[in-house]
């Protein structure tokens, strides 16, 4: 098969979380890097964990993100339909013609028994799988059974003695036994597909190359490789992706850990950010660079240079990464994503909004640490007891007085006159340190600490400036 074509495969269950995103980031890249087509397939043959709406969302959170599939349940395609409710006799078809090859057959137990034979089996010390006791039904007993009304599933027939080897482009050649695998449930009690039919099924019909998904899937590998074979057709490329562990090296959990996708977006971190962190859980480039745009990373992208490690989900390197490209991003950009979290009437101000992004960028992680910073522009200064005795000993109020009267003195107040007039200040007084800057910092933004006095005079503007000095300045 010489077209590259690979599909992110989620099951419509909740919110996308970061191995998800992972998957089919890798997927992008790599189809991206190779010209090749990028699928995204519905599976959803688990009625019973399916929440409403969790395919739209999914699709919506990947678009968000600048992750768009050439082929989809919304725009369709030539091997469609990608959602797996809607292929449900293809499925039944092939399951039909495995029984009838001897491949498949049978099961009528209940759970009850089945739980029962898994109890025995563990009393036993022996390894736990099905023990094939339905096999041995006759064609009439099982369409006596049918016929019935009874309860059925229909199982694989895994081979007694056979070592399954193949190629994974990240692990090398692997080998295992199929003492290991258990028959398999293909076609469940309520006639839908288990993931394991329906996946071999699909990506054969949809000419799928490479199968990128999660290390917890290379056990049911010698399964799906069983099932090609069983069916005459050639299997894809595997490719199985290492662990996301948080730093002890215990496993990402969605129970243990916040892993949506969209919850790190409505926290303020940015596109860019979490999809160049989550490129690199697991992959590295050949210059182990850090940073990356979407579009470097298509360049870059290489399925041979993914670990087999665990890789290390590290919420300190995400955050340094998000800050990166907080101050790296275009300014109109950043003051674009952060509207959310500003009040409307302060957006009205253009050049005074852009002015409070600028600086507030400089000592941010997160977008909404940007309106938490622009506070102090917006509030007039309330101060503690020990800030006011500050404020009010004769040095700070003649830094006050003299400032406040060399900026009333200005016909204008850009950042090079307020430079000079600052300058001029601590030149003149003969004050230093901070016992020149804080009692100005105090009076004009609350706080000893701040962006220079320039950034923050052009900010407030004079009339602002001049009325917040004048407040605290004794007669």
């Amino acid at each position: 098969m010489n077209t590259i074509r690979v599909r992110f495969a989620p099951s419509p269950t909740g919110y996308l979380h970061i191995g998800g995103l992972r998957t089919a980031l890798y997927d992008y890249l790599f189809a991206s890097k190779s010209g090749g087509k990028c699928i995204l397939r519905i599976e959803d043959t688990d009625q019973s964990r399916e929440v409403k709406g969790a395919a739209e969302m999914l699709i919506q959170t990947l678009h968000k993100l600048g992750i768009d599939f050439d082929e989809n349940p919304l725009q369709g395609g030539e091997y469609g339909p990608y959602v797996q409710s809607e292929r449900l006799s293809l499925y039944r078809k092939h399951a039909d013609e495995l029984v009838e090859k001897g491949h498949a057959y049978h099961c009528f137990c209940s759970p009850e028994t089945l739980q029962q034979m898994r109890e025995e089996q563990q009393a036993r010390g022996e390894f736990v799988k099905y023990d094939r006791r339905c096999l041995s039904l006759s064609k009439e007993d099982v369409q006596a059974n049918i016929n019935a009304g009874e309860p059925y599933v229909i199982r694989l027939r895994m081979p007694d003695d056979h070592k399954f080897g193949f190629d994974d482009m990240i692990r090398g050649h692997v080998e295992m036994d199929a003492f290991q695998s258990d028959d398999q449930v293909l076609i469940k009690s309520d006639g839908f597909p288990t993931y394991h039919l329906a996946a071999t099924i699909d990506d054969h019909y949809m000419h799928i190359s490479h199968v990128i998904r999660g290390e917890e899937w290379l056990s049911s590998t010698p399964k799906h490789i069983w099932l090609y074979q069983c069916l005459g057709w050639e299997p894809p490329q595997w490719v199985h992706l290492p662990l996301i562990l948080n730093t002890d090296r215990s496993k990402l959990s969605k129970r243990m850990n916040d892993v949506s996708v969209d919850s790190y977006l409505q926290k303020g971190y940015l596109k860019e950010a979490i999809l160049n962190f989550v490129a690199l859980l697991g992959w590295h480039s050949s210059d182990d660079r850090e940073i990356y745009s979407l579009e470097e990373l298509c360049e870059a992208f290489e399925l041979e240079r993914v670990n087999k490690a665990g890789a290390i989900f590290d919420i300190t390197k995400l955050d340094w990464m998000n800050g990166q490209y907080l101050r790296s991003l275009p300014l109109e950009t950043i003051a674009m994503r952060a509207l959310p979290w500003f009040d409307s009437q302060l957006v009205q101000d253009t050049d005074k909004y852009h002015r409070i992004i600028a600086a507030a960028r400089e000592r941010s992680t997160l977008l909404p640490e940007l309106a938490d910073y622009a506070q102090m522009f917006l509030s007039p200064a309330s101060l503690s007891d020990k800030d006011l005795d500050f404020i009010h000993n004769q040095s700070s109020q003649q830094v006050l007085k003299w400032y406040l009267d060399a900026l009333q003195s200005l016909s204008g107040i850009d950042e090079d006159a307020i430079a000079e007039l600052t300058n001029r200040g601590l030149a003149e007084l003969g004050i230093k340190g901070k016992n020149y800057y804080m009692p100005l910092r105090l009076a004009l933004i609350g706080q000893p600490h701040g962006p220079d006095m320039p950034t923050t005079v052009s900010i407030l503007g004079k009339d602002e400036a001049i009325k917040r000095l004048g407040s605290f300045i004794l007669n």
